[in-house]
């Protein structure tokens, strides 16, 4: 097993509650979405970007309600991985899934930590070059695996602080925003472009990567006093408070500013956003809630992976180095991984990542779906709402597959190599250790 299903151990006492939870999704989900995407988002599909994102969202609120039902029947530190195992048997085709998830986690961390870099040098080094993105992207995820030592209580806690300001920061934006709209009108949403149905389509799986960090949540199960109840409370709590703010923003933000304005600055689009209104004092406010907020999803995912990384490796998916303890609940492959996230900061370009991730993080929630149909009668699932997301996941990911072939060619060959590695080191790893059997059956 990648980790045990049970909800605690014998005199083991959760540490997070329901808030503390939901606190890591909304950190993940804000800082991998609104501040690092709408940018993007919006050089796409301009004055559509809220209603991309709004569909990205129902499609998270599906793919959440796959989660909540796995979790509650399945708490586990491991999450997605105990996830596959359970549905696909502990084999080739388990273990590649788990690695590409956490391969994911270690390029969203990579993208997130190069978007707080931005924020960083724009606020602190206005004249510093774009080394400083890689610089300060590295410290901060430097302190935050110091922080993820320390164990889930510290986690938990900060993550509430954290989402607590930026929450804070960003409803007053729309507030004020809405404000402006309310005064100056919008005429920058009555601004068309001429997309496709299959570009728009494509849009929507870009945006689904702002809400991938709701998976993070289910690596919680073991650190929570009652996971079958709090987890799923936490997912849906945290998919709507986030789908409501991406909306709101994606809405105030293109009234204010013009898609090419956006794409000049795309970087710091959120933060550049509230100039119109609020002046370089909005500006400053809102880069620093960008980088609570990118802050707060590297703190959350960094937990997800280290949780991921110990369990895959008592699975014997991952050398036993990342279950080897040191400091707190550090583990010396944990170590190794974060040395790979630093390199990825400081040599990868932004748009790859974000393109790479979004279709890693597609193809490993579309396995949680077919996951959970399999698992229909023990999680007690409806396989009419598992199929009904499962269907638009895939009508998403072939269209984001296919668009990226077209735009970016070098992007998918990443991906390919992503799955594909992944597939090899997994396959390698179980004839290591089973070497009469090249793959493990199924229990």
């Amino acid at each position: 097993m990648a980790e045990a299903s049970t909800p605690n151990p014998p005199g083991r006492r959760g540490t997070m509650t329901v808030w503390a939870v939901a606190a890591l999704g909304i950190g993940s989900m804000v800082g991998a979405g609104i501040f690092a995407l709408l940018g993007q988002a919006a050089v796409l599909v301009g004055p559509e970007t809220w209603l991309a994102f709004a569909l990205a969202g129902v499609v998270a609120a599906l793919s959440g309600y796959s989660y909540a039902k796995l979790s509650a029947r399945y708490p586990s530190s491991g999450g997605i991985t105990l996830f596959y195992e359970k549905g696909f048997g502990r084999g080739v085709l388990s273990g590649t899934l788990s690695l590409i998830y956490l391969v994911t986690l270690a390029i969203s961390v990579a993208m997130v930590a190069k978007t707080f870099g931005a924020y960083a040098t724009r606020l602190f080094l206005p004249r510093g070059g774009h080394v400083w993105f890689g610089v300060l992207g590295s410290l901060i995820v430097i302190v935050l695996a110091g922080l993820n030592a320390a164990g889930s209580g510290a986690v938990g806690r900060a993550e509430v602080f954290l989402v607590s300001i930026k929450l804070t920061i960003l409803v007053g934006l729309l507030a004020v925003g809405l404000w402006s709209m309310s005064q100056e009108g919008s005429h920058h949403l009555t601004e068309h472009l001429d997309l496709g149905p299959a570009a728009f389509v494509s849009s929507v799986g870009l945006c689904f990567f702002a809400y991938s960090g709701f998976g993070m949540m289910a690596n919680a199960g073991a650190d929570v006093a009652e996971p079958r109840k709090t987890i799923p409370k936490a997912i849906y709590l945290a998919i709507g408070v986030v789908t409501l703010l991406y909306v709101g923003l994606s809405i105030t933000v293109l009234s204010q500013v013009s898609p090419a304005e956006l794409a000049r600055d795309a970087d710091t689009a959120v933060a550049q956003a509230a100039r119109p209104v609020l002046g370089n004092a909005g500006f400053t406010v809102v880069a620093l809630g960008a980088l609570l907020a990118t802050a707060s999803a590297i703190n959350a995912t960094l937990f997800a992976a280290l949780n991921v990384s110990t369990a895959l490796a008592r699975a014997e998916q991952l050398p036993k180095a990342f279950s080897t303890p040191l400091e707190g609940k550090s583990t010396r492959g944990f170590t190794w991984g974060v040395v790979a996230i630093l390199v990825m900061i400081n040599t990868l370009s932004l748009g790859a990542i974000a393109n790479i991730a979004s279709a890693t993080f597609l193809i490993c929630y579309l396995a949680a779906f077919v996951a959970c149909w399999k698992l229909s009668r023990q999680t007690g699932a409806s396989r009419a709402v598992i199929g009904t997301g499962l269907v638009l996941m895939g009508i998403v990911l072939l269209t984001f597959l296919a668009s990226t072939a077209r735009k970016q060619p070098v992007s998918l060959l990443l991906v390919v190599v992503a799955v594909g590695g992944s597939a090899l080191v997994q396959w390698l790893l179980k004839s290591r250790h089973h070497p009469e059997l090249p793959h493990s059956q199924p229990r």
